[in-house]
Formats: C-alpha cells, sequence, structure tokens
C-alpha cells in the first residue's frame, strides 16, 4: 500500500477532498530525503580507508621517504585535526552538547586513530617507552577520556574505555570479549568483574549526577558484558562459583532494570539471556541424579520456552512502551 493507494481510499470515504488530496500528494513527491545516516556512514568509512591508505603508504616507501619525514608528517597532521576540533568546538557543558558543525567530530575521531599510529611508529622504530607497555597504553587512555567529555565525543569515550581494559590486560569489544580474554588466570578474571562493575557503576552515577548523562549507555553496555561474561566464565570454571553466580545475577538486575528505565531492548535481553544462563547451571548443578536431572530438564526447557516465546509477544508492555 502507498501514498496514493491511501490518499484514493481517504477520498472514497470522504474522510479527504480531492483537493486535500492532490496537495498532500504534491507534498510527498517533493519533500527533501535525509540523507544525514548515508554521509554519516560515507565520512567513517572515509575516515577508516583514510587511516589504512596511510598505512599502506608508510609501509610501501619506508626506506625512500625516511622516519623522520613520515613521523613528522603523522604529527602535524594529528596537531592539525586537534585544533580544528577545538577551534570549531562548543564550551563544555555538562549536559549533552550539540555541536553543528558534524564534520568536527570525524575529524578527532580521526585526530584519535593518527595519534595511536604515531606512538605505535615511535615505539616500533625508537622504542620510546621500551618495555613500559602500560605507559603507551596509559597516555592514549587519559587523552581520548579529555577528548571524549570535553568535545561531548562518544567515539572517543568508547576508544578511552577500550584503552583502560587493555591497560588492564583485557578487551571489552562485544565481540572480542570470550575470544580476546584470557579468562583461565583468575588474577584476570576478577580484574574483568571489578573492572566491568566498576563501569557499570559509573555510568550509572554519571546519569544520576546529571554529568554526560548519554555516555550511560556506552559505560554499562560495554562494562556490564565484559563483567557477566567474566562471571559467567567463573561460575563454569568452579572458582568461587558462588560469588561470581551473585555478581552475575546482581548484573542482570540491573540490566533489566536498566531496560525498564530506558526502555531498551537490548538491556532487556542482556539482562533476561544472562538470567536464564546462570539459573539453569544453579539448578541443574544442584540435581545430583542424572535420571531426575533428564525428566526435569525435559519439563523446564519445554515450559521456559513457552516463556521466551510469551516474553518476545510481550516485551514492549515490560518495557512500558504503547504500541
Amino acid at each position: 500500500m502507498n501514498t496514493q493507494t491511501i490518499l484514493k481510499a481517504f477520498v472514497e470515504k470522504a474522510v479527504i477532498s480531492e483537493e486535500q488530496a492532490s496537495i498532500i500528494a504534491d507534498y510527498e513527491q517533493k519533500k527533501a530525503f535525509s540523507l544525514h545516516w548515508e554521509l554519516r556512514s560515507i565520512l567513517y568509512l572515509g575516515i577508516v580507508l583514510f587511516s589504512s591508505g596511510i598505512g599502506v603508504i608508510i609501509y610501501e616507501n619506508i626506506d625512500t621517504i625516511g622516519h623522520q619525514v613520515i613521523i613528522a608528517s603523522i604529527a602535524a597532521f594529528t596537531a592539525w585535526c586537534f585544533y580544528y576540533t577545538y577551534k570549531h568546538a562548543l564550551p563544555y557543558s555538562n549536559e549533552k552538547v550539540s555541536n553543528p558543525k558534524k564534520l568536527a567530530d570525524y575529524i578527532l575521531l580521526l585526530g584519535c586513530t593518527t595519534f595511536l599510529v604515531l606512538e605505535g611508529y615511535l615505539q616500533f622504530q625508537y622504542n620510546i617507552f621500551g618495555t613500559r607497555y602500560g605507559l603507551a597504553i596509559i597516555i592514549p587512555t587519559l587523552i581520548f577520556f579529555f577528548c571524549a567529555y570535553r568535545f561531548d565525543h562518544k567515539g572517543a569515550l568508547s576508544m578511552a574505555i577500550t584503552g583502560l581494559a587493555s591497560w588492564l590486560g583485557l578487551t571489552v569489544a562485544p565481540l572480542a570479549v570470550l575470544s580476546q580474554n584470557d579468562f583461565t588466570d583468575n588474577r584476570l578474571l576478577a580484574t574483568a568483574v571489578i573492572l566491568g562493575s566498576i563501569l557499570c557503576a559509573f555510568g550509572w552515577a554519571s546519569e544520576k549526577r546529571n554529568i554526560k548523562h548519554h555516555f550511560a549507555f556506552t559505560y554499562i553496555f560495554l562494562g556490564g558484558n565484559l563483567a557477566v561474561l567474566a562471571a559467567l566464565t567463573g561460575i563454569f570454571s568452579d572458582r568461587a562459583e558462588f560469588i561470581y553466580m551473585l555478581v552475575g545475577l546482581a548484573l542482570s538486575v540491573f540490566f533489566i532494570q536498566r531496560a525498564r528505565l530506558t526502555q531498551s531492548l537490548i538491556f532487556l535481553l542482556i539482562g533476561v539471556v544472562y538470567g536464564y544462563i546462570i539459573l539453569t547451571h544453579f539448578i541443574f548443578s544442584n540435581i545430583v541424579s542424572e535420571d531426575a536431572s533428564f525428566v526435569f530438564g525435559t519439563f523446564y526447557f519445554a515450559f521456559t520456552s513457552i516463556g521466551v516465546v510469551f516474553f518476545l509477544l510481550n516485551f514492549k508492555k515490560f518495557l512500558g512502551i504503547k504500541k
């Protein structure tokens, strides 16, 4: 059903006149079409391609260009990116700052990326940090945190949180939390739970104190995923199982409460799925008999499957979203 069909039906039912239908049809044909997200995607793609191109050019011409020239070029370009961002930035505010000059956001992201390239180049070529890898990571992390708050940039905040986790030997990328973290190390496991919980608490506090409250999602999403997945690993590896189970359940409840508060489906799914896994593991780990476990499991998964269907049909009501 298109606009013409709808307007024709309205005219036939005398809801609108033919003249009104003609005006509406003319407006629909001539109204402006938003290219907002298309342009933003192209700009992000441009930053990725530009950064990759710099790397390829340097790699293929490093013998002819010279290290000093390359380093000076990258440093100058990085300085220009930060200067451009600062020059076009609005004054700091605890509230969300929407800069009408959208290009400045992308220039800042490009500057952060080239800063990492510059630091990595200096470390690789001149070993300026030696074996103090923590120092090499914490410096850009602090710069990115400053840029995130000063210029109100979620991309810089994500890079800063990633750097903080890397400084502690972790990764917080949602698709790499399990594959690139060595959770067989007890110390790393506890670190992941603590860091993730602190990030969640920081996001919650940011919202409560109204200090860049729109950063709360980034803190809670990255930190919560890291903490709950680490807690799940602790539960299944039988190391301080009860403590990890309590932490995992507490975070699941926290996610569900956040979902109801912000009407967020992603938080609701995270809380429900993680909570379901933890409770299921707890129930079946306490059934000693295999026969009893099999019989109970048959009914358990059947009824919980019905529960999942009911949940999917009624999640809007649970979140308080009006149909």
